[in-house]
């Protein structure tokens, strides 16, 4: 049985931090989302320094590193069985150039642990919108969606992670499936390709698109067609579980590129 995990307060974050969490090893989330046609990330604002950055947090001595991303995940999103991806490992001597700025506000002792270098290992996930519930942490004070297309500046390396988060996400779309942790559970085939789309920031022929995709076997046509719009009402789709966890698995070759 797992023994519960010890809730830190800020200053014994600071002060006492290292007897409980491994030094120098952290994690930082890039968690997308999908609404109104618009890819979204999630991000924090760090107390009292109106700087926004990438969810993220710490190891504990005996945590596995993937259990620690998902209570990471968990604790900002409200959300159990997260879609998780471990993309790249971060260790850029510099990467955390800035991080001594905020000492004085927050009253971090000099030799506190939390300034010394870190490596961040870096993982993306996929979540539906509508579900999340955004948590700030014990360091933050906001927790919000940002559009990709307008990202501000982030601390430390956080924009060059986001950056090489997307450029992942991007690359699994030729090899796995997306679309069933980012859509809703019913949706038309001009939803999904308009997610493709997104992501991959350029239009696809809509022929081809549906072609492939239907070609891969991990959609079911419903007898539902979505009403209310002005043009022809399309027809509903559904991803298959079992095909779609199989396509996780062992991969597919969608040729998008």
């Amino acid at each position: 049985m797992k023994k519960p995990r010890i809730t830190l307060d800020t200053q014994t974050f600071y002060d006492k931090g290292h007897e409980y969490l491994l030094s120098h090893l952290s994690i930082d989330c890039v968690i997308f989302g999908f609404h109104d046609s618009q890819l979204k990330v999630l991000l924090l604002e760090w107390k009292d320094t109106k700087q926004w950055c990438l969810p993220g947090g710490f190891i504990y001595k005996d945590e596995h590193i993937d259990e620690a991303a998902n209570r990471i995940l968990n604790s900002r999103t409200g959300l159990d069985h997260i879609h998780l991806q471990q993309f790249h490992t971060f260790g850029d001597p510099d990467r955390e150039r800035g991080k001594h700025q905020i000492k004085n506000l927050r009253k971090i002792k000099e030799n506190s642990w939390f300034l010394e270098r870190f490596i961040t290992i870096g993982y993306w996930a996929l979540v539906e919108f509508s579900k999340v519930v955004p948590s700030p942490d014990e360091l933050s004070s906001k927790c919000e969606w940002h559009n990709i297309d307008k990202i501000p500046q982030l601390v430390l390396d956080h924009n060059d992670i986001l950056k090489k988060a997307l450029s992942s996400l991007q690359q699994n779309l030729n090899e796995f499936p997306v679309g069933k942790e980012l859509l809703p559970s019913k949706f038309t085939m001009p939803d999904l390709q308009n997610l493709y789309e997104t992501i991959l920031d350029k239009k696809l022929d809509r022929r081809n698109f549906q072609k492939k995709i239907l070609a891969l076997g991990i959609l079911e046509r419903l007898s539902e067609q979505r009403q209310g719009g002005a043009h022809k009402a399309p027809f509903l789709y559904r991803f298959n579980p079992k095909k779609y966890q199989h396509a996780m698995k062992h991969g597919l070759r969608f040729g998008l590129s």
